[in-house]
């Protein structure tokens, strides 16, 4: 068996995707509050800066920026992860366990890539927020509810009409459409 291994780098800055195991699901808009809600409780326990994000049906994109003397990744992602799903499976709605008895509504797993630099950063925020109108869910970015992208026009960073220039390429951790 091939043994993935992670790059920890203290500070670091890295692009995530965290995947449902049911591709079909829409749990993750569908209660977008618990999601913000695991984020927050997250981020209070165990700092981090969430510098993009976008919120798909299945699966979520986010770029996420550790404290200087922090690498630690998989226990937030742990923490998020656990905190969504025990509130989604409080609110009533059912959520299949496996044979050990644990809920299966994340993949097990999550893709990973350390950000090396600003262009890289500035790829990986484009390819976030250009993610809805990929996977056809708007016709614009600016479109969807659920990105910092909102935040980015805010701040002026981005102009309200954005809308990704030329061919976005890489997968990402996402199996391709």
């Amino acid at each position: 068996m091939v043994r993935y291994r992670r790059n920890f780098v203290p500070g670091g800055a890295y692009f995530f995707t965290a995947t449902l195991d049911d591709r079909r699901s829409s749990a993750l808009v569908d209660h977008v509050t618990q999601l913000r809600n695991a984020f927050h409780v997250t981020r209070a326990e165990r700092p981090f800066t969430v510098e993009a994000i976008v919120i798909l049906p299945d699966h979520l994109h986010v770029i996420m920026t550790l404290p200087e003397a922090d690498s630690d990744f998989p226990g937030r992602w742990r923490r998020i992860k656990s905190l969504f799903t025990h509130r989604v499976a409080a609110s009533g709605v059912p959520v299949v366990r496996n044979h050990r008895g644990e809920f299966t509504l994340w993949q097990r797993r999550f893709w990973e890539h350390t950000i090396r630099g600003e262009a890289d950063f500035e790829r990986c925020a484009e390819y976030i927020h250009f993610n809805p109108v990929k996977h056809r869910l708007v016709a614009s970015p600016a479109d969807w509810p659920y990105s910092s992208l909102h935040r980015y026009i805010h701040a002026g960073i981005l102009p309200a009409d954005w809308g990704g220039v030329g061919d976005i390429t890489g997968n990402f951790g996402e199996r391709g459409d």
